[in-house]
């Protein structure tokens, strides 16, 4: 089989390299996917770069953890899963040398999620970490539901930050599926556009629109935030209880005593490092908003698909690394 592999962190174009491997053998409790696309996500290239998040692992290596394809082989015990079916995987790079970036990986059976009959494979390949992050964010709140479902977060109001980003875009449509009233910020009206496309109720530009005006009075109860730099926006809109969930690194103060006014809860979000129960309600709950057609993807789901052939793994890799608005995917086999 081929695979994408990098000997040593470095820029993409000069260490990724596309190299003929044995074919994995699957062991009990095992499932051998045939990867048709391989999802590239910032932590991918970050690994790739190294300076991802630490696990254990180093190279070589085959990067990216999402991806999505037909089920191959199974080994002794598996229930559930045939050779044939469609399924998407997550986290298939974390704590392992082998990645998605190939066109067969082996996992354990949890790790493999069926896709109901019809479904894009695309789709399942944009699930996995900004999804399952998503996932997370939404269910942080102590009030709040630990799985999502259909009206789970009804009568609640949910802020989005970056709602044109594939996290973004995730939590505003898992939002809406769960009943959710959905504000989102963005930074241009392409972006504006998109977030729209996803389900927003109400989409605001921060670079045209004052945000605290525009949110008035409709104070959210989580805000799932993109940067540490609006916290201070963020504590001054979000209703009193209320949750923000931060996905993303970087170094700031907290002016506590605003979020002591509103006994607001600051939460921090690594999907990789989640608990087994928590990991198991999102991919559960992941799972069902797609194989129910809740969550999509493409132009008009505000998730644009950016198409990257496997020989072009490097370029794939850099798109993501200049912020390519859209969901890159690999071409890794043909469906």
């Amino acid at each position: 089989m081929r695979a994408a592999v990098f000997s040593e962190p470095g820029p993409a174009a000069s260490v990724l390299r596309i190299t003929d491997r044995d074919l994995p053998r699957v062991s009990a409790g095992e499932v051998r996917v045939r990867i048709v696309f391989s999802a590239v996500n910032p932590t991918d290239t970050g690994t790739r770069a190294g300076r991802g998040v630490p696990d254990g692992v180093s190279p070589p290596r085959v990067p990216n953890q999402d991806g999505a394809g037909v089920v191959d082989a199974i080994g002794e015990g598996v229930r559930g899963l045939e050779p044939g079916d469609r399924v998407w995987v997550w986290d298939a790079g974390y704590g392992r040398a082998d990645g998605t970036a190939q066109e067969y990986v082996v996992l354990p059976r949890h790790q493999v999620v069926r896709m109901t009959d019809g479904i894009p494979l695309e789709a399942g390949a944009a699930l996995g970490i900004p999804a399952l992050t998503a996932h997370r964010c939404l269910t942080l709140a102590a009030d709040g539901p630990q799985r999502l479902a259909l009206g789970a977060l009804a009568g609640r109001t949910v802020l989005v930050a970056g709602g044109a980003g594939a996290v973004g875009n995730a939590a505003i449509q898992l939002a809406k599926w769960a009943g959710a009233t959905v504000l989102t910020t963005v930074s241009s009206k392409e972006k504006a556009e998109l977030a729209s496309a996803a389900g927003a109720d109400r989409v605001i530009n921060y670079r045209e629109d004052d945000v605290r005006a525009s949110i008035g009075e409709t104070a959210p109860n989580v805000i799932v935030e993109v940067s540490t730099a609006n916290l201070e926006l963020d504590l001054d809109v979000v209703a009193p209880g209320g949750n923000i969930a931060i996905y993303m690194g970087g170094t700031f103060s907290v002016p506590s005593f605003p979020a002591m006014l509103k006994n607001v809860s600051l939460d921090f979000v690594l999907t990789y490092t989640t608990t087994p129960e928590e990991k198991a309600n999102a991919v559960a709950a992941v799972a069902e908003a797609v194989n129910t057609g809740a969550f999509r993807v493409g132009p008009g789901a505000g998730l644009p698909i950016i198409r990257f052939p496997f020989e072009r793994i490097a370029e794939a890799h850099e798109a993501v690394e200049n912020h390519a608005v859209g969901k890159v995917i690999i071409e890794v086999s043909a469906l």
